[in-house]
């Protein structure tokens, strides 16, 4: 008996759609970086990228959990000294919610070149609607 081992040009890529409507964000990250690492899939490789595409609609209404809003913390650095820039989890989720379940998953990824490819494959929109029509998405049931 041998051992398959799926390459990344000859995977069935489907498209899936998450609601994000009241959901945690870190519990909803986990499950889509599962199906972004194709970990849901019999064909699963660990170092091919054969996972799925996910979009996810209505992220203006993600929720953190506890005391999360005000204790928990995003940081960026300029580069420059005294460059570092914090905004909290609260802030970024009413300016940029997208941008908050973006980088949830995204630390959920390897760090490498395929996860970098892998995280390409989520879209994430602010409203109920999203431009994917035509791929056919099918509804995650988590």
């Amino acid at each position: 008996m041998r051992t398959e081992s799926a390459k990344s040009e000859e995977v069935q890529r489907r498209w899936f759609v998450v609601d994000a409507a009241g959901q945690p964000v870190g519990r909803l990250a986990s499950r889509i970086a599962s199906v972004l690492l194709g970990k849901h899939s019999p064909m699963f490789t660990r170092h091919a990228d054969a996972g799925d595409f996910v979009i996810v609609v209505n992220v203006e209404q993600l929720k953190f959990t506890g005391t999360k809003p005000e204790t928990k913390f995003y940081y960026r650095h300029s580069g420059f000294p005294g460059g570092v820039r914090t905004r909290s989890a609260k802030a970024l989720l009413t300016e940029k919610p997208e941008r908050v379940l973006e980088l949830a998953v995204r630390g959920m990824l390897p760090k490498t070149t395929v996860g970098r490819q892998m995280a390409t494959k989520l879209k994430v929109y602010r409203g109920g609607t999203h431009p994917h029509a035509a791929q056919k998405p099918e509804p995650f049931t988590y």
